[in-house]
C-alpha cells in the first residue's frame, strides 16, 4: 500500500469520523461499492454534500466495516449541515436506496446511520 495523498485546505479544519456496518452479504457489498465509484454515484448526492459546507469526505472499507472521513471549516455545525443535507434533492431517495445495502431502516438521515467516532489517540508533533 502506497497510501493516499491529501489535498492541502485552507485555514483550521475540523475532522469528523464515522463508522457504520454494511449487510455481510458479498453481493451486497460489491453494490455498495458500486453505487459509491466515480461511474455510478449520484451527482446530486455529492453536490449536496459540497453544498453544505464538507470540504473532503472519504469513505474506507474493510469487510463488512465502513469507516468515514470528513473534513470541514473550523466553523462547521454539524447538526445544522445534516439537517440542511436531508432536505437537499435526492438525499431522502438516496439514503432510502443504500440503507438496504447497510441493514439501516429506509427512512434514517445520514446521520442517523453513522455513528460518530471518538478519536483517542493523535501522534502530535
Amino acid at each position: 500500500m502506497d497510501g493516499y495523498i491529501q489535498r492541502p485546505h485552507e485555514g483550521l479544519v475540523k475532522r469528523f469520523v464515522q463508522t457504520l456496518d454494511l449487510r455481510d452479504d458479498p453481493e451486497m457489498i460489491r453494490e455498495y461499492r458500486k453505487w459509491h465509484s466515480e461511474e455510478f454515484h449520484w451527482h446530486e448526492i455529492r453536490e449536496g454534500i459540497k453544498a453544505v459546507g464538507i470540504i473532503e469526505m472519504e469513505i474506507y472499507i474493510l469487510g463488512t466495516r465502513l469507516v468515514m472521513i470528513v473534513d470541514a471549516p473550523e466553523d462547521f455545525n454539524w447538526t445544522e449541515a445534516m439537517n440542511r443535507l436531508a432536505t437537499l434533492p435526492r438525499q431522502a431517495e438516496w439514503e432510502a436506496f443504500v440503507s438496504r445495502l447497510q441493514g439501516c431502516s429506509p427512512d434514517a438521515r445520514s446521520d442517523e446511520k453513522w455513528q460518530m467516532m471518538e478519536r483517542m489517540f493523535r501522534l502530535y508533533d
